[in-house]
């Protein structure tokens, strides 16, 4: 699960001025390590000027499709993205993590559900994935996407959402909001906001229709739209979200005092793969993850910031502090889910598994 595997770079697309989509060639062989579900993500890497880089990108290939695709949007000084969109090439090498998340739901042909995404940006990526595989799994089964952009020249994947529209007429309902193109429909006009979110479920999209929401982009916009779906009466258990990294904002760790504790050390278990290893670290100084790696330990991670979720892992025995969570959902926590890369111990002894699935 957390290893690397190098794979090449079977198909390069500009995808808009400043994205490309890149397609991995999976060998036969690795097919059932890269078996993915619509909304997941990979977990990218490669040494770009002599410093090791990872990155995570969202798959936007339907799951049928199984083709390994995700795109890379060029954010201002991005090392990954900015290589990606000047350097890689056709039959280049990246080394890929098996995919990764939960940003879905599970999916039944009987079902006759109204999904609802809001997306702004590269926030499309899993949505398309998502989209496009729901469709196809539940014939019975529509969805409504608001997609946000600056203007149509900013679109990503714009001539393959109008492709599915075309394909399914009746069951996928969509809008561009435009905050820099003014279009015919004043509604559509602006950026996705709170209100924008709101006046979208007063005059275009019932919600009490909605049975699930997916919500991709800008933190600020994802609160937004989420408060207004839950004002509009949309249970918070079905609003789904994902941040991607580059959208969340930095914040350093902030020390808590030592007083009151009675260890002032943890010794550390990590289970992966299989595997126990065994390090000691010292409290509210670095995440478990820092330590982890200090110590010598490959550890599964990629952004470091609490939004991608790779390094989430289960706490089996002991106690940490998490400073910042973007990724896990609620019933996650509850089951003692953390991010190790947001993870501070408060216990002399800590147990975390990597394997962990439930």
């Amino acid at each position: 699960m957390s290893q690397f595997y190098p794979l090449s770079v079977a198909d390069l697309r500009q995808e808009t001025r400043d994205c490309v989509s890149i397609t991995f060639a999976v060998p036969p062989e690795l097919e059932g390590a890269f078996r993915y579900q619509q909304g997941q993500h990979l977990t990218l890497r490669t040494t770009i000027d002599g410093e090791e880089v990872r990155r995570s990108y969202s798959i936007c290939a339907a799951v049928q499709e199984q083709r390994l695709r995700v795109a890379v949007k060029r954010v201002a000084g991005g090392l990954f993205s900015g290589w990606a969109n000047e350097s890689l090439r056709v039959g280049d090498v990246v080394e890929v993590m098996p995919p990764m998340g939960h940003f879905h739901v599970p999916l039944d042909p009987a079902n006759r559900k109204h999904y609802l995404a809001f997306a702004a940006g590269s926030g499309i990526t899993p949505i398309l994935s998502i989209i496009k595989t729901t469709l196809l799994a539940e014939p019975h089964s529509r969805f409504t996407l608001v997609y946000g952009n600056r203007a149509s020249s900013s679109v990503i994947f714009k001539e393959e959402i109008a492709d599915l529209k075309d394909q399914y007429l009746e069951r996928l309902n969509l809008a561009f909001v435009m905050s820099r193109e003014q279009q015919d429909i004043e509604l559509f006009n602006g950026r996705i906001t709170h209100d924008k979110a709101a006046q979208i479920l007063r005059h275009w999209v019932k919600p009490e229709d909605v049975d699930v929401a997916f919500i991709c982009g800008p933190e600020d916009m994802m609160l937004g739209v989420s408060a207004a779906l839950q004002e509009a009466g949309v249970p918070k258990a079905n609003i789904k979200i994902e941040l991607f990294a580059a959208a969340a904002p930095k914040q350093a760790h902030k020390a808590r005092s030592q007083d009151a504790r009675a260890h002032h050390q943890t010794e550390v278990t990590v289970i992966m793969d299989g595997h126990h290893s065994h390090f000691v670290m010292d409290q509210d100084k670095e995440s478990v993850l820092d330590a982890g790696i200090k110590a010598g330990i490959d550890m599964r991670y990629s952004c470091k910031g609490g939004v991608c979720s790779t390094c989430r892992c289960k706490v089996v025995e002991g106690q940490v502090d998490m400073d910042v969570n973007y990724a896990l959902e609620d019933y996650e926590i509850a089951r003692g889910f953390v991010l190790s890369c947001q993870s501070f111990p408060t216990t002399g002894k800590l147990i975390l598994d990597f394997d962990s699935a439930e």
